[in-house]
């Protein structure tokens, strides 16, 4: 009996360890499929100041633009409701490792990401480009701003950052803690451009007309945007998504919530650079 009675403490140390272990690992006991569907809510990360992708109407507290679109959609198709949470990019990452949020549109599954969350496949690939000041020259490649005599301003610790410092390591790089700062640097003259995207990038000139071009430097550098959830063992809330975001890319709907949110904003869809492909 005594050998029984060693295994079933040990048994019972393991198991009280995996429960202890488990949000640690960033991997929920429950899976997020499981509680959306037993609380009938869809917690959804979104961000202020982030047109077209969220807007917050600050007199009714009311979300609108396309992320908020996709959370509706799938919210709709999983028969619950959608409830938003004010975050930011890099904290969205960490609601999703503190069970805050079941998902976060619009982020790039960098490698050092990937270690704690889990992505799903692509929404749509996103294009990485400069907005110059309007008398800048250069920028026609990457290689032309890789150059110690142009001065790129980025925001600190983002994927424009990353791109920057991978193409342009010989340019003086400013990096900045926010990315209104990179647009007041630009604005000033103490850089020649900022690193963006193609939607972030067409919002800031709506919002600051005259502030300067967009350029899309070659080598076309394109990259996934995709959708973070929490690092569930079934996988089915990331699968589930993953097929939802396919669907909807190949039926059109993902493009038409775009266009629709740069709409609402006065961009027409015929600003969008040929280069962008949905």
């Amino acid at each position: 009996m005594g050998i029984f009675r060693k295994v079933g403490a040990c048994l019972l140390v393991f198991s009280i360890f995996v429960v202890i272990a488990l949000p640690t690992l960033g991997i929920a006991a429950e899976s997020s499929f499981e509680r959306i569907r037993s609380t009938g809510v869809l917690r959804m990360a979104a961000q202020q100041g982030e047109e077209p992708y969220w807007k917050k109407d600050l007199k009714t507290g009311e979300w609108s633009g396309f992320g908020i679109e996709f959370g509706k959609d799938i919210a709709k198709e999983m028969g619950v409701k959608l409830e938003v949470f004010e975050s930011t990019s890099g904290q969205s990452v960490l609601d999703l490792l503190a069970n805050k949020i079941d998902i976060s549109f619009a982020l790039t599954p960098t490698p050092r990401r990937m270690l704690s969350i889990d992505f799903t496949r692509p929404l749509f690939y996103n294009v990485h480009l400069i907005v110059a000041a309007p008398d800048f020259k250069k920028g026609k490649t990457w290689e032309e701003l890789n150059d110690p005599k142009v001065t790129i301003a980025v925001d600190l610790g983002s994927t424009h950052e990353m791109f920057a410092r991978r193409y342009a390591p010989n340019a003086k790089i400013l990096a900045y803690k926010t990315f209104d700062e990179c647009i007041m640097a630009l604005q000033s003259k103490r850089a020649d451009c900022f690193v963006n995207t193609v939607f972030k990038a067409l919002a800031t000139l709506k919002k600051n007309p005259g502030i300067g071009k967009i350029i899309i430097p070659k080598p076309l550098n394109a990259g996934p945007t995709c959708a973070g959830v929490q690092r569930d063992q079934d996988k089915l809330f990331r699968d589930f998504v993953s097929n939802w975001a396919d669907f909807n890319r190949g039926l059109g709907n993902i493009q038409e919530w775009i266009i629709k949110a740069l709409g609402d904003m006065g961009i027409k869809a015929s600003a969008i650079p040929s280069e962008f492909q949905f």
